[in-house]
């Protein structure tokens, strides 16, 4: 909370969401909620920022795993211990195809993994921004709505629940997924 009502708190806010898109562990969430909470008049620039620097990360992930993946991604999975999630990703992509990041962009999975994949995988460019802008920013509008809505008492739920919604969201977009492939 110190962090989300410092007068530089939008700058801090602006690099995280950048970073997490590409490397960074922390949620933008949990920098938001309680930003929006501090100045719910501001809630809605708060997540235009977040969303425009998501997708700005996003584009910057995709590039590194499009043009810089063996010398400098590669190793990075490698440290962090990210294999798996990077053959999870890039068979969920196999599956899903171009659905699977707006899933990444909007549940708790690891976006960064699915932005860096999908240049690795050479994934159609623009619908790449297009969807992560879709999925980024329903996810970040919905968070600083429920905080300038719900205010304290939501931003405790949202904490206790945010997983839950995720996977409730996941399990949506495979049913729609199933019902109109068909």
């Amino acid at each position: 909370m110190m962090w989300a009502v410092h007068r530089h708190a939008p700058v801090y806010l602006s690099m995280t969401s950048f970073a997490e898109s590409i490397f960074w562990p922390v949620p933008v969430d949990v920098m938001l909620a309680p930003m929006a909470l501090a100045k719910p008049e501001r809630a809605w620039r708060y997540a235009g920022l977040a969303t425009l620097f998501s997708v700005m990360g996003a584009v910057l992930g995709y590039l590194l795993g499009y043009a810089l993946w063996e010398p400098v991604v590669e190793p990075f999975i490698n440290t962090m211990g990210y294999q798996d999630k990077m053959a999870l990703a890039q068979q969920w992509f196999n599956d899903w195809g171009i659905w699977v990041i707006f899933i990444a962009s909007f549940t708790p999975i690891p976006y960064k993994v699915f932005t860096v994949t999908a240049g690795l995988l050479h994934m159609v460019f623009l619908p790449f921004v297009l969807i992560s802008l879709v999925g980024r920013g329903l996810r970040f509008f919905l968070v600083a709505g429920l905080m300038v809505w719900g205010g304290v008492r939501m931003e405790r739920k949202l904490i206790q629940y945010i997983d839950l919604l995720g996977w409730v969201c996941i399990a949506a977009a495979v049913v729609a997924y199933l019902v109109f492939r068909r």
